[in-house]
């Protein structure tokens, strides 16, 4: 009796089950390759082998070497050559020295620290112009001595260091940092790194910490006094053409019909014509003010005029949804550039505090790419039709021609008011049919001119 050993293909099957009849099963499965296969994958699997290791070792060269150490290493790799091939005593002498500096460099960077790194930010939110007050806190919390570093701190596109003495285990290190937020933005303070190297600066080792804090910096605004703001004309809403029985708006009187309350009845007119008359109101909706901000770049002649309007436009807003008014603060939102003719599209800023929308306006900036102010007055009314009072806020460059055909969108009943930013300009108002055009030479100048009497 013989037996066959030299199948092609074994497999061995494995089944489970439980008393819910469902099933796992398993199959492991061996094949024999013949030797011209076996090597052709063998081969593959090295180079991929090579090619992983290659690439981590570049990975690491980047990452550890820098520039100095790169020429550092290349001396020392022409001086050998140079050495041995021309047998010149002065590219020894290079590639010796050069293989010392090396070698007395790498124990700086051997070896893992372990520390702990906090960053405390005295404010998140900050009026353009401040500096903002942080403290940093680095601790060896490893049981061996912790090299001298320097700690960078990205701050916006700047980049802070603070340089961290040698600590011994448990020792921490704690230095005052100062951050300057002098326009208006968001700035995001970190992701940290501390980096270790060797007095010389031939190698490095970094060591990152992920966390990323925000900085919201609001645009400078004035205070608006309520006796000269004059932001609602009625107080108790404006007026629609709706008639209806209980109000605030007296419009007229008509007799008596069942179902009127005896409160409505209006004595003087009954006795005049001896038939029971009851007053008539006009229905009264909440009045809402408009703050419409430009935002196309070349409505201004510089960023600090864009600037001044930002905080124009923030103070009226800030203004009424201080005092509890119901605020529409809009702006255009940018288009795609292959859309530009086809997309109308707006963005209101959150009105609901004055916090939120102050770490709103820090998020507006002036682009090219934005629908012109008269498309966006016009897609301002069709969204929102129960508008009082519409502030069109924009700059120098803007034609006061535009801003009346923008304010042409605006129904009859809604007040315009444009507030053009001229720096270093008389402030000055000119009132028109359509509108009233007031010009600000400085932020200070608008609580002063709505005092003088820019809404009618």
């Amino acid at each position: 009796m013989s037996f066959n050993t030299e199948s092609r293909l074994t497999r061995t099957a494995a089944r489970t089950s439980t008393s819910t009849r469902t099933s796992t099963v398993t199959r492991f499965e061996r094949t024999h390759r013949g030797p011209v296969r076996g090597a052709v994958f063998g081969a593959r699997r090295m180079l991929r082998g090579i090619a992983r290791t290659a690439k981590g070792t570049l990975s690491w060269l980047n990452d550890t070497v820098t520039t100095a150490g790169l020429l550092v290493a290349v001396a020392l790799v022409l001086g050998i050559v140079g050495g041995l091939l021309l047998g010149w005593v002065e590219a020894w002498a290079v590639g010796t020295i050069a293989a010392v500096l090396l070698i007395a460099c790498v124990p700086f960077i051997l070896g893992a620290h372990d520390y702990s790194i906090r960053l405390e930010l005295g404010r998140d939110r900050v009026v353009a112009g401040s500096d903002i007050g942080a403290v940093l806190d680095v601790r060896n919390t490893g049981t061996r001595l912790a090299l001298p570093g320097v700690v960078d701190v990205p701050v916006g596109e700047g980049l802070v260091e603070a340089h961290v003495p040698l600590l011994r285990p448990d020792g921490h290190h704690t230095e005052q940092l100062t951050i300057a937020a002098h326009r208006r933005g968001i700035i995001d303070v970190g992701p940290m790194t501390i980096t270790r190297g060797d007095p010389i600066g031939l190698l490095r080792r970094e060591q990152r910490w992920p966390e990323v804090q925000r900085i919201h910096v609001h645009p400078v605004t004035v205070r608006i006094p309520s006796t000269s703001a004059g932001l609602i004309r009625d107080l108790d809403g404006t007026p629609s053409t709706r008639l209806v029985d209980a109000d605030l708006s007296f419009h007229a009187v008509r007799e008596y019909v069942v179902g009127d309350s005896q409160r409505h009845v209006h004595w003087k007119s009954t006795a005049k014509t001896g038939t029971l008359m009851v007053r008539q109101y006009e229905e009264s909706r909440h009045a809402r003010i408009a703050i419409i901000l430009d935002l196309a770049a070349d409505s201004y002649e510089s960023d600090d005029e864009f600037e001044t309007a930002v905080s124009a436009a923030a103070s009226l807003a800030l203004q009424g949804v201080t005092e509890g008014r119901d605020v529409l603060f809009v702006v255009s939102d940018e288009i795609p550039e292959h859309s530009r003719n086809e997309v109308l599209a707006i963005r209101t800023l959150p009105t609901l505090t004055p916090k939120s929308m102050l770490d709103a306006t820090s998020t507006v900036d002036a682009a090219d790419s934005v629908m012109r102010i008269e498309a966006v007055t016009a897609l301002t009314v069709q969204s929102y039709p129960d508008l009082s009072i519409a502030f069109l806020v924009t700059g120098s460059r803007m034609p006061v021609d535009r801003l009346r055909r923008s304010a042409i969108a605006l129904p009859a009943a809604v007040e315009a008011v444009a507030v053009r930013t001229e720096l270093g300009q008389e402030p000055t108002m000119r009132t028109a049919r359509e509108l009233s055009v007031m010009t600000l030479g400085a932020l200070g100048d608008l609580p002063q001119m709505l005092a003088r009497g820019a809404l009618r």
